[in-house]
């Protein structure tokens, strides 16, 4: 009976994992000060990666670096668009611009002041990524980073791609 229930409780956390789910509507702004739905972010049927980060957040700043010197590679590769999102607060917003030209980051930035699109996600920490396939369901999400952590999100998204 016992082994039942496990299997049962994995066989529901494997369907739960593979549930995608469509982005919330949420306006945001560029970091030039366009305002943005987040439910109509596309790339032309293309995965796209959503990545949350401050200013203030090491790991994440590591993350988005590692990225970057990758991110050419990435989009011959497979067309994938890379969206990052800051939630640094209103007082602070004004260091995101500065940051992103210092580190040479060529991803769209958009800023997410009051974490309205993060808590409409239920995200609780960062760095947190979120990858939505070319029809913009959420189909992996992954919280925290680690050196080397973006091989695997690369991988995600060849997987979209040749699927």
């Amino acid at each position: 009976m016992k082994s039942i229930k496990i299997a049962l409780i994995t066989a529901l956390l494997a369907v739960t994992a593979t549930v995608s789910a469509q982005l919330p509507s949420v306006t945001l702004k560029t970091i030039d000060g366009k305002t943005v739905q987040t439910d109509q972010l596309s790339n032309d049927g293309k995965p796209i990666i959503i990545d949350f980060f401050a200013t203030w957040c090491k790991p994440c700043n590591r993350e988005l670096s590692a990225i970057n010197d990758v991110y050419a590679d990435w989009q011959e590769e497979t067309g994938v668009k890379l969206i990052a999102v800051s939630i640094d607060q209103a007082q602070n917003i004004h260091k995101v611009k500065p940051m992103v030209d210092e580190y040479g980051w060529e991803y769209e930035v958009l800023l997410d002041p009051n974490s309205d699109f993060k808590r409409a996600l239920g995200i609780q920490m960062i760095p947190y990524v979120l990858i939505c396939d070319g029809q913009g369901n959420i189909v992996y999400r992954h919280n925290g980073y680690t050196d080397g952590a973006e091989q695997e999100l690369i991988e995600k998204v060849r997987e979209l791609i040749h699927n």
